[in-house]
C-alpha cells in the first residue's frame, strides 16, 4: 500500500508480461493433463485388445465409452488452450500499442475468451483472479459472471454408440466381431462359458474408470 492507504497504480506493461506468464503457466498444466489423460487411455486400449482375445466383449464396450469419454475431455482442453492462446495474443498486442497510446485499451476479444475461460474448472480461479485485475485496468468493461458452471455436459456421459463401433473397430482390427447396436446382448458366448467375469477383470475395469474419472475433473 503507497502513500495515504492507496495502493499504487501498477506498470501496464508489467501486468500484460504478468498476465502472458500466468496463462503460459495455465497452458503447461493443461499439457500435463492432456499427457495424463493419453496415457491412462493407452492401457485402456491395451485392456481391450486383451478382453478381445477373451472374448471378453462386454468389458470391450465398457472399456472403449472409457476411450470416447477420454478423447472428448482431451478435445476440451485443447479448446481451453486455444482461448489461453487468444489471451496471450492479446496481451501481446496490448503491449505494443502501449508504446504508442500509452495506455491499455478495452477489448472484446479478450472479453469473450475470458468468459470461455472463467467456467473451466481447471484454469477458473486463475482466470477469475485475471479478469478483476483486468477490469480495473480498463481491458474488460465489465466484471464477468464468475457462476461456476461446470462443461461436464451430460454429451460426456451419453452412449455415443457410433463412436464405441469406430473405437472396436479402430482398436481390435478384427480380434472380435463388431459389437452389437446399444441394448442388445453381447455376441454369443461359447458353450459354458460364464455370464460374470472373473473378479480381477472387473476390479481392473473399475480402477481404470476410477483414474480417467479422476483425471477428467
Amino acid at each position: 500500500m503507497g502513500l495515504f492507504g492507496k495502493t499504487p497504480q501498477k506498470d501496464p506493461k508489467e501486468q500484460c508480461r504478468t498476465w502472458c506468464s500466468a496463462v503460459r503457466k495455465e497452458g503447461r498444466g493443461l499439457d500435463r493433463q492432456i499427457r495424463a489423460i493419453q496415457n491412462e487411455e493407452a492401457k485402456v486400449v491395451k485392456q481391450i485388445k486383451a478382453a478381445a482375445k477373451k472374448g471378453d466383449n462386454d468389458v470391450c464396450r465398457i472399456l472403449a465409452k472409457e476411450v470416447v469419454n477420454s478423447r472428448k475431455a482431451v478435445n476440451k482442453i485443447y479448446c481451453t488452450k486455444a482461448h489461453l492462446s487468444s489471451v496471450e495474443m492479446q496481451m501481446k498486442s496490448q503491449l505494443a500499442t502501449l508504446r504508442v497510446a500509452g495506455s491499455l485499451s478495452k477489448s472484446t476479444e479478450v472479453m469473450k475468451s475470458m468468459q470461455a475461460l472463467i467456467k473451466v474448472p481447471e484454469v477458473m480461479a486463475t482466470m477469475q483472479a485475471m479478469s478483476k485485475e483486468m477490469m480495473k485496468a480498463g481491458i474488460l468493461e465489465e466484471m464477468i459472471d464468475d457462476t461456476f458452471e461446470s462443461l461436464e455436459d451430460d454429451d460426456l456421459e451419453d452412449d455415443a454408440d457410433a463412436e464405441v463401433e469406430r473405437i472396436l473397430n479402430e482398436v481390435v482390427k478384427g480380434v472380435i466381431d463388431t459389437a452389437p447396436a446399444a441394448g442388445a446382448h453381447s455376441l454369443a458366448e461359447p458353450e459354458g462359458a460364464t455370464a460374470d467375469f472373473a473378479s480381477d477383470e472387473e476390479e481392473d475395469v473399475s480402477d481404470m474408470q476410477q483414474r480417467l474419472a479422476a483425471l477428467k475433473s
